[in-house]
């Protein structure tokens, strides 16, 4: 199909601060008061090309920089064309709401009814599963007040929360195609009702192999669909979807993919290699967020880990972390809880993190379009923001060849830890903090408001996570033992550790672990001054006048029974035994000795 091209500046780009506000460009009001609320009223460039032909219908194909504003470009537009409520200019927000209601009870209707197969309005399909979230909290507040609802959908995680947000009948459905594909391969949703698909980041799918499942997914989409793809370069077989499946598209080209923002200053730093921990350190002592990037996962989390150990928190972001791992660490610095993230290139497409003043290449990426997408996390939305390149004596010729690749004119400058510099792009050193950890800061439960449908995170597991992270081993075996009560014959010093708190404990389960002790003691005093509950400490002598005793019996009492029973174990297995119980507690009671050989590897576990 044709293609027509827009790349010409329009005059939203050309009139400079003078920007059309998104009533010109014919936002329907209800999606006015949420913008407004977010502090938007003017459209950037992107936003400002694509909102007429998208508002009206028509397949878009968006090209321009990273940060420039594509994903509230789509979201609008999506937002907009499927909302079923009334609404006309001038018309007052009660009866808009009032219209929401009766759409939302529509629906409740059609779930209720029976048979209810999940069937989505809209689609999105994003390359991660931290740029699926984030489009989702782009896209929920507009698509709430629209009245409907958003999930996300992704792998990594169980697929439990995602079923039942598409039965619940989510409209919208952000996702990532493995996953996507696996549902609808167990038809436990349909896309034959989507209106409006929209690609986002359609190079990077191409560049991680989703080209053959989007391929597949699209189509199962009406062919009448509205589609709107947006990518920074067109190779790797995204122009052949171009051609497939958009029908005469529209092409805005805001800005050259490889166009370097006029708020960005590129830097480059010549160090050497036993002083470029120091200046990695230096530069991420400030007090700003900063991002830095290395080339592997291991890289990753030992500079992490080193940051970490020398009083600047860091937080990690690479594929070997779980996606509550991930989720946890993002929203931490997201929320400002520390203001150093160490990423490999999984943050470098998407993640958009206002505020980023500083990005850190501490290893160089492996092609210009990663040192595009790296640097393009700092200086977004009108905001300024440095790049620094560290680059190795042997790194030189590929840095540079890299930085031509890109179009990046800039002189390197040899530095070391205490050069001027580096203390300039560090900026206020923040204090130094020891013995830092994630945990404190973001329990490994759902870091963005637990119950939200777009995040997919089990608060339950999460809470599980959370107590096994608060303490070490032993306070796990503490409380594995704290419903076990502990006899009244130790010695003090057992006596002290029985009614001390154990690491980790709460205090429910302490009144447990006390209240079972107290009964025991009670049982003791009935029973009379010959009962013996327990064995005695290793070292101390054994009681006069009693032969078995002696020669290693103990006394039982249970259930008005009154005998003595002779323990043929070894010393050496007595002794092991009595080190157990000083160190763990009193170990259960069993019925008889028929067993103890199975169950004596159990009783302190």
């Amino acid at each position: 199909m044709p293609i027509t091209d827009s790349s010409v500046p329009s005059a939203a780009q050309t009139a400079g601060d003078d920007r059309p506000t998104f009533a010109d460009l014919g936002v329907p009001g209800p999606l006015l008061r949420v913008l407004a609320a977010d502090g938007k009223s003017e459209a950037f460039p992107i936003q400002a090309d694509t909102l007429p032909d998208s508002l009206a219908g028509r397949d878009i194909l968006g090209r321009g920089r990273t940060g420039s504003g594509k994903t509230l470009a789509f979201s609008i537009p999506l937002a907009a064309r499927l909302m079923e409520a009334a609404w006309e200019p001038g018309m007052p927000m009660a009866e808009y709401r009032r219209n929401v209601k009766a759409i939302r009870r529509e629906h409740l209707a059609e779930r209720e009814a029976g048979g209810f197969h999940p069937h989505p309005r809209g689609l999105i399909l994003a390359p991660t599963r931290e740029l699926a979230n984030q489009i989702n909290e782009v896209i929920q507040p507009l698509a709430q007040m629209a009245g409907m609802t958003t999930t996300t959908v992704y792998g990594g995680v169980k697929q439990n929360r995602q079923v039942r947000d598409l039965m619940a009948g989510a409209d919208i459905v952000v996702a990532c195609p493995g996953r996507l594909e696996d549902l609808l391969n167990q038809r436990l949703l349909t896309l034959s009702d989507v209106r409006i698909v929209v690609l986002d980041e359609a190079d990077e799918m191409a560049d991680m192999g989703f080209l053959p499942q989007v391929r597949r997914i699209l189509k199962r989409i009406p062919d009448d669909a509205q589609h709107m793809l947006f990518s920074a370069t067109l190779d790797h077989g995204v122009d052949e979807l171009v051609r497939e499946f958009l029908h005469d598209p529209k092409t805005h080209s805001v800005d050259d993919v490889n166009a370097e923002p006029d708020l960005m200053t590129q830097h480059v730093f010549e160090v050497e290699k036993a002083d470029k921990f120091e200046v990695v350190r230096q530069l991420a002592s400030g007090t700003g967020r900063r991002i830095l990037f290395t080339r592997t996962k291991f890289q990753a989390k030992k500079l992490a880990k080193s940051l970490t150990n020398s009083g600047v928190p860091a937080a990690q972001l690479h594929g070997n972390l779980s996606q509550n791992q991930r989720d946890r660490n993002l929203a931490a610095f997201e929320q400002g809880d520390v203001n150093v993230m160490v990423a490999t290139d999984v943050a470098a497409r998407g993640i958009d993190v206002s505020g980023v003043e500083l990005v850190v290449q501490v290893d160089p990426p492996a092609d210009p379009k990663s040192f595009t997408h790296r640097s393009g996390r700092t200086a977004r939305a009108g905001r300024a923001g440095d790049v620094v390149t560290l680059v190795l004596p042997y790194e030189r010729r590929e840095v540079s060849r890299l930085l031509k690749a890109a179009g990046i004119t800039v002189r390197p400058v040899k530095v070391t830890h205490s050069s001027d510099e580096v203390k300039e792009l560090m900026g206020v050193k923040a204090p130094i903090v020891k013995d830092w950890s994630l945990d404190e800061t973001q329990p490994a439960v759902d870091p963005r408001g637990g119950g939200n449908a777009g995040n997919g995170r089990s608060g339950r597991s999460g809470a599980a996570k959370t107590v096994r992270s608060a303490g070490p081993a032993r306070a796990d075996r503490a409380k594995a033992l704290a419903h076990m009560p502990r006899t009244s014959s130790t010695d003090g010093a057992d006596s002290g550790r029985a009614d001390a708190k154990e690491p980790g404990e709460t205090r429910p389960e302490r009144r447990r672990r006390d209240r079972g002790r107290a009964e025991a003691r009670r049982g003791d005093s009935r029973r009379g001054a010959d009962t013996v509950s327990g064995r005695r400490s290793h070292g101390s002598k054994p009681r006069s006048g009693s032969a078995s005793n002696a020669n290693g019996g103990k006394r039982i009492h249970r259930h008005d029974e009154n005998r003595i029973i002779t323990d043929e174990r070894s010393e050496a297995v007595k002794r092991h035994e009595r080190r157990m119980e000083a160190r763990y507690g009193a170990k259960r009671e069993t019925a008889g000795r028929g067993s103890a050989g199975r169950r004596r590897g159990r009783q302190y576990r």
